[in-house]
Order: structure tokens, then C-alpha cells, then sequence
């Protein structure tokens, strides 16, 4: 090896020290390619806010960089063609922009692209959405879920509080926009209707059938409610509109996420609140608050990832071998103290007996905990449980709150509980299943257990780890791999998998282990790493990336180590490839790691490529070295 095992994790710590803020967070970005920042564009012309032109223009310079060659836009760079959504999306934020006409040769290739691909009655529904608030499609005649689903009791099948919270709080503010049929177009509003290839089509959004059982199952519901239609109208207005206001962060967004601040400011604007309400301006500061600078361009974040962060890198750190008195990582664990959440929030419905305890993912979320986070910042913060109160009270409240949010069915879920409905894929929207449904998964599950087994007492008896171990042996994939609802996607689900059930004392001769170590073995690439494409999540099958990337490997090579006894040469090869390549940078190093919503919304998390080559490493050293 061209770089000793010591060397390459003393240059990650080096590297990640040098990286920490005053706070004691890290903030690395949260980057979702262009689509935010088109979305940015958008909303600031509508509020014809004259205040942001330079974030603006810098917007539309980093949109731009980013289209290919072939007059395009993708999401993740072996997509094989360009992304029709997204291109519609950067196309028409750049004409909004002001600073690119129709005339660029640039955008002439855009809209080619475009109308070859079957045109903007093409886009998906979401899409269609934001061009209809924004008076660049028309609304249909009837939107498939009535705004009276907010009035629903919780004992009907097809409740508002059936779908998980990320679903509610995009799906409230659609209900609104949708039922008053909002659009608002400015004098600077573009002129998209060349993008269309039939006019006619406009007003017809593709629904798949089944979605008209789904309702009329909804209707009756409704007509089941007792009140004048008028009045019960009126009320789901006000309920949605309540549920919206009663879950603003401190900063003015909703629940802290883009999507969901970005629709709540066009159902306030169809509510007759004037664009310069106090509630709309702070939602947009807010927006802004977390822009982040990605080589030298504004980049709009869909959230912050600054808890996310700071508790995988202070984990990850004294993993490695950094105390938990030294500074770096003690300024991280105050910054991370100070975040445990006090309010109740959604989970709540579901979990009567839990009690706030959790983290959230952004470093201004106060009211929407998640499994993922709350376990991270536990890792982090365990060596200062027995000696400081603070710390103890803060760790008891976090475990109690995990724990009541198991799934009857055994596994974890990132948000919610007992959120699984069969139901939700008949909804008319692309793709629902990943923005309305937060069922158990074998990410979420593998981590939450690998959490109990290596930093509590608690062992594989246990009945709520016996649940948990079941659940993932039976949702193992028939290749042995494990799927990951949160990553990409074979390789993370399967190193959370196994790193978790080692962790609990699955032996390394149980039938699961072995599979799933000859699986990974059998996808490593001639140069010793491994690597996996987004696609896996559209075709819901292993799809290789052809190259390697960082996070793969140190995912892949972290799971042989936990799964073997004695170094094989597939981790020896692994391991070379991380020290060899820690400090490159290219595409792969670019490359999502992170899943949204399949074939629509991936992340690339600026902080994997430091956090999980280190551990890897230092789980190689302590174990064989």
C-alpha cells in the first residue's frame, strides 16, 4: 500500500478538525443538484422580491454549469438520458431568471431535448404542480384527493395521518393550491407554451386507473361526515391551512424541508395573504438561511444537515481514536445536546406512550425526530452519559423515545410508526410510495440494532431485538442483499443489515451473514472498490456503477470486516483502494449516495466521503491490525 492504514485515517481526522465550525457542528452541504435552486428562481420572481438578484444570478450560473452537452440535465451522471423534469424545471428558472433568452444557443438545445421527449405534458405530477401554481399549466378539472381528507377520523382507512409526515406536509398545502385552482403569473413570467406538443393535452394529467376506487372509497368517507358540503369545505380549508401554521420552525419554513415551505408559500398566497406577509417573507429568508456555496455558486439546500453531520463525524472521530474530551469532539456534543427535541410532534399520533427524546435531522428542527438521528447522536454523545446529568437525561429521554417507535412488524422506520398502507399505491402520484408511505426498512432497522448491540447491554434475547432480527432475516433479498430506503441502495442497505445483526451476536455461520459476504464479494471491482448506481432504486435491483466510489467501498469493506474473522484478500484490496483514493477528486466523488424519491430526488452528501472511509479504516486497524 502506497499509504499506511495510520496515515490515512490521521489525514480524515486532520481533515475533518480543520472542518468543524465554531459551533462545534459541521455543515457540509446537503446538495440535491439544480432542482432547488431552479424552484428558487421561481419563487423569488413570483414574490417579485427586487431584494435577491444576486442569489438570483448566481442561481441561474450554477443551473447552467450543470447542463450537458446534449442540451440536458441529469440527475446523477450515468443517467441514461437526460432527466425530462429536471430540464423542464432548470429551463424555465433560467428564462425567469432574466439572465438567459430564448435565443441561447443553450436553451434552444434545452427545449429541443424537451419537445422531442414528448413535451411538458410529459413531467411528472410534482412538476405539473409547480407549473400550475405558477400559471404555466392548467389545472384539472378535478384533482384525485379533495381537500376533505383533512376532516377524516383516524379509524378510517384512508386517513391524512395514514400517510407519513413527509407526505402531509407536501400533501397539505397541495390540497389547498389544488382546490382553489391558485396560479400566478408576474410580468416577467415566461412564456413556456412552446414546450407543449398538444395544447389540447394540457389539463390532462395522467392518473393510473386504480386511483379512481381509491376515490370514490374517499368520497364516501367524506359525504359520511356530518355537515352542510359548504361547511364542511370551509373547514378542511381552515385544517389544512392549521396543520401548515402549526408546524413552522423557528426560521419561518415548514418542518425545516424546501418542497414543503415552497408549496406552504402558494397556499398562503391562495388564502388572499398578500405577498409580503410576515409569514411568507420569513419562509423565504428562511429558504435562504440555508444556502450553502458549492465551488464558488449558491447552491438552495432542501434542508441543513448539520445534526446528520456532526453526530456521523464526531461518532466516526472517536471511532478513530479521538477522545471524548478533546475539544472537537466536546463542542460537537453540546452543539448536538442542545438540539434533542423537546415538542411533541406527528409521531406522536401514532405513539401515544412516547415522549420527546429524539433529534431531527437540520440544525433548526425542534418537532420532527427521526430513528437515523436520534441513534447517531446517541453514538456520539455516550462517553459523556455517566459522568454529566445533562448527558444522562438527554440519553435516557432519546432511548426511551426509540424504543417506543418500533414497528409491530419488528423493524424501524425513519419517522413514524406503524405507517404501512397498501393503499397508498394507488394514490395518482409517481412514485407514492416513497413520499407517502415510512414502512419498516433494513437501513433504518440494521442501524437502530447495530445501535443497541454495540453501545447498550442489550443482546439478541432481547424480544424487541429478537422483532428487529426476524424482521431483516425475512426481508433479505433473494440475492442476499438487503434494500435501503434512505441510500444507494443495495450496498448501504446490506452493510446496515449486517454491521447490525454482528452487532447483537448474529453468528458469522447463520445463513444471512455468509450470503450476504459472498454477495459483496462477487459486485467488487477490479480495482479493489465497489460501486452502485441510482438506478438501483428505479429498477429495484442491484445495478453496478462501473467505477468505484469512496462510499460504496468503505459501506462494502466496513461489512466484511464486522462479518469476517480473518482479513480476506477481498478486504485487503478494499482497503487499499480507500488509502490510495481518499484524496481524489472526480465524478465519483460527486456521485449521490443519498435517496429521496426514485428517479426524481437523490442527495450528495459532501460529508460521506471523509466519514465512512474513516471508520471503515478504523474498524479495519482495531479488528487486524
Amino acid at each position: 500500500m502506497t499509504i499506511q492504514t495510520g496515515q490515512g485515517i490521521q489525514w480524515l481526522i486532520d481533515k475533518l478538525n480543520e472542518d468543524q465550525l465554531s459551533d462545534g457542528s459541521w455543515n457540509y452541504p446537503f446538495d440535491t443538484g439544480v432542482l432547488t435552486d431552479a424552484y428558487m428562481i421561481i419563487l423569488i420572481r413570483t414574490l417579485e422580491r427586487e431584494d435577491k438578484e444576486e442569489l438570483i444570478e448566481g442561481l441561474a450560473a450554477r443551473i447552467i454549469s450543470k447542463k450537458e452537452d446534449n442540451g440536458w440535465w441529469k440527475l446523477y451522471h450515468d443517467e441514461p438520458k437526460g432527466n425530462l423534469a429536471l430540464t423542464v424545471e432548470s429551463y424555465y428558472a433560467l428564462l425567469y431568471s432574466g439572465y438567459y433568452a430564448k435565443n441561447d444557443s443553450r436553451l434552444l438545445e434545452a427545449r429541443s431535448f424537451i419537445t422531442s421527449n414528448g413535451g411538458i405534458e410529459k413531467v411528472n405530477i410534482f412538476s405539473k404542480i409547480m407549473l400550475a401554481i405558477t400559471g404555466q399549466y392548467k389545472w384539472p378539472s378535478l384533482f384525485p384527493v379533495p381537500v376533505e381528507v383533512m376532516l377524516l377520523p383516524l379509524s378510517f382507512p384512508l386517513n391524512f395521518y395514514q400517510i407519513s409526515v413527509y407526505g402531509r406536509t407536501n400533501l397539505a398545502p397541495i390540497l389547498i393550491v389544488a382546490e382553489n385552482k391558485f396560479s400566478k403569473k408576474t410580468s416577467l413570467s415566461p412564456d413556456l407554451s412552446d414546450l407543449f406538443i398538444d395544447r389540447t393535452e394540457d389539463e390532462k394529467w395522467e392518473y393510473p386507473a386504480e386511483w379512481r376506487s381509491l376515490f370514490s372509497t374517499i368520497e364516501s368517507g367524506v359525504k359520511s361526515l356530518i355537515g352542510l358540503p359548504s361547511h364542511l369545505h370551509s373547514l378542511a380549508i381552515e385544517r389544512a391551512e392549521s396543520y401548515i401554521l402549526d408546524r413552522l420552525e423557528p426560521d419561518g419554513t415548514f418542518y425545516s424541508y424546501f418542497s414543503s415551505t415552497f408549496l406552504m408559500v402558494f397556499a398562503l398566497l391562495s388564502l388572499k395573504y398578500p405577498k409580503n406577509h410576515t409569514l411568507i417573507s420569513k419562509a423565504v429568508d428562511g429558504l435562504i438561511s440555508m444556502k450553502t456555496e458549492i465551488k464558488g455558486l449558491p447552491h438552495m439546500q432542501y434542508t441543513t444537515a448539520n445534526v446528520w453531520n456532526t453526530s456521523l463525524i464526531s461518532t466516526a472521530l472517536q471511532s478513530a481514536g479521538v477522545p471524548a474530551n478533546a475539544s472537537v469532539i466536546s463542542n460537537a456534543n453540546r452543539y448536538l445536546l442542545e438540539r434533542q427535541h423537546y415538542k411533541f410532534g406527528d409521531w406522536a399520533i401514532h405513539n401515544p406512550q412516547g415522549r420527546p427524546g429524539g433529534w431531527g435531522f437540520s440544525n433548526v428542527n425542534t418537532m420532527n425526530p427521526d430513528m437515523d438521528d436520534t441513534t447517531a447522536v446517541l453514538r456520539s454523545i455516550v462517553e459523556m452519559v455517566p459522568g454529566i446529568p445533562a448527558y444522562r437525561e438527554a440519553w435516557d429521554r432519546g432511548l426511551y423515545w426509540l424504543f417506543t417507535m418500533q414497528n409491530d412488524d419488528g423493524g424501524w422506520a425513519s419517522f413514524e410508526k406503524n405507517i404501512k398502507n397498501k393503499w397508498i399505491e394507488f394514490l395518482p402520484v409517481e412514485k407514492a410510495e416513497y413520499m407517502f408511505s415510512d414502512p419498516s426498512s433494513a437501513d433504518l432497522t440494521g442501524r437502530t440494532i447495530e445501535f443497541f448491540g454495540n453501545y447498550t447491554n442489550l443482546a439478541r434475547t432481547h424480544p424487541a431485538i429478537k422483532q428487529a432480527v426476524n424482521w431483516l432475516m425475512d426481508y433479505q433479498e433473494t440475492n442476499s442483499s438487503w434494500y435501503s430506503r434512505w441510500g444507494i441502495c443495495y450496498i448501504n442497505g446490506t452493510w446496515a443489515a449486517v454491521t447490525g445483526l454482528r452487532a447483537v451476536g448474529l453468528p458469522t455461520a447463520n445463513r444471512a451473514i455468509p450470503s450476504a459476504v459472498t454477495w459483496l464479494k462477487s459486485i467488487q471491482n477490479s480495482d479493489g472498490g465497489w460501486g452502485e448506481s441510482c438506478l438501483s432504486d428505479s429498477k429495484k435491483e442491484y445495478v453496478p456503477l462501473r467505477s468505484s466510489t469512496l462510499t460504496d467501498t468503505a459501506w462494502a469493506l466496513d461489512a466484511l470486516i464486522m462479518a469476517e474473522d480473518h482479513p480476506s484478500k477481498e478486504i485487503h484490496r478494499g482497503v487499499e483502494y480507500l488509502l490510495n483514493s481518499i484524496k481524489k477528486e472526480d465524478w465519483t466523488t460527486e456521485y449521490p449516495k443519498g435517496q429521496a424519491m426514485a428517479g426524481t430526488f437523490y442527495i450528495h452528501y459532501h460529508s460521506y466521503r471523509f466519514i465512512f472511509p474513516l471508520l471503515a479504516l478504523a474498524h479495519y486497524r482495531d479488528k487486524f491490525e
